[in-house]
């Protein structure tokens, strides 16, 4: 039997791809259109929002929402990817390392700034993944991009390990933080642990393992997650009439907008455009 349309939010385990989670959702859905709303490396766990039939053309946009994250970062060995799966590229005491010093300089890293991701990353150049051109051998210098910090809480401080906690705009690389954080206190850092504890609205509560959603697969259903996850405007009839359409409307829209009909219906997605709103996708 094939799932609705709507979200699955995963709890990703350890040593899986964010590709395969895709594969066993496709499985236990009865359906091919399956996608997910931004990658989770394989040493990281947490959570992973998936798309099923018509929702998935809601992932690009959940994919620019807030992030979190729980972190532990290594002080003292730097890694090729920044994190424990790569090679050791250096090493430094840590004995001299104050801990105010740490509270201090990841405290920094606060606001927006601007963050050069991981080498081993998804970021393309010249239309290739980073990552595919560094595993043939290429030297891949990425361009700093702007990022925002919302919050990063610094739990304990363990010699070399600092567990913390991160809340970030997409696109920032925990990992970079770590790299970042090493350097500037002078003996270099990686990732050591990564578990993402919510994609916008969507946290560890709503999430689900594979197995669990073997038993059971809890689908939000389309227009639930719409509301949970954007603005939310309710339309007059003539109003739904225009959208079933794909009609600009005279709506004052700060952002992308989900719209519904008088019935509860979703209808669309619109955002301010040229002084009106328009159509961004339209699910009737």
């Amino acid at each position: 039997m094939t799932a609705g349309s709507g979200l699955v939010v995963v709890d990703k385990a350890g040593g899986m791809t964010s590709h395969d989670v895709v594969a066993r959702v496709r499985r236990l859905a009865g359906t091919r259109k399956v996608g997910h709303a931004g990658t989770l490396d394989p040493m990281a766990t947490g959570v992973l929002v998936l798309g099923v039939g018509r929702a998935t053309r809601l992932l690009g946009h959940l994919m620019l929402t807030e992030k979190a994250y729980d972190a532990t970062i290594r002080l003292g060995v730097a890694t090729t990817t920044d994190d424990a799966e790569g090679e050791v590229v250096a090493t430094a005491p840590t004995d001299g390392l104050d801990e105010a010093e740490v509270q201090r300089v990841l405290a920094g890293f606060v606001g927006e700034i601007d963050q050069v991701p991981t080498a081993v990353s998804a970021v393309k150049v010249d239309g290739r993944r980073a990552y595919e051109r560094v595993r043939a051998g290429e030297q891949v210098e990425l361009a700093p991009r702007r990022v925002t910090i919302h919050e990063l809480v610094v739990h304990e401080v363990a010699g070399a390990d600092v567990r913390i906690s991160v809340r970030c705009s997409s696109g920032t690389y925990v990992r970079a933080i770590a790299r970042d954080a090493g350097a500037a206190l002078g003996v270099g850092g990686h990732l050591t642990a990564l578990r993402r504890t919510a994609v916008g609205a969507f946290g560890l509560d709503a999430a689900r393992t594979l197995e669990q959603l073997a038993d059971d697969l809890a689908v939000v259903p389309l227009a639930e997650a719409a509301r949970r996850s954007f603005p939310v405007v309710d339309l007059d009839e003539a109003q739904a009439r225009d959208v079933r359409f794909g009609r600009a409307l005279a709506l004052d829209l700060e952002g992308v907008t989900a719209l519904f009909a008088p019935d509860g219906e979703f209808l669309a997605l619109y955002e301010p455009r040229d002084g009106v709103a328009r159509a961004v996708a339209v699910f009737v």
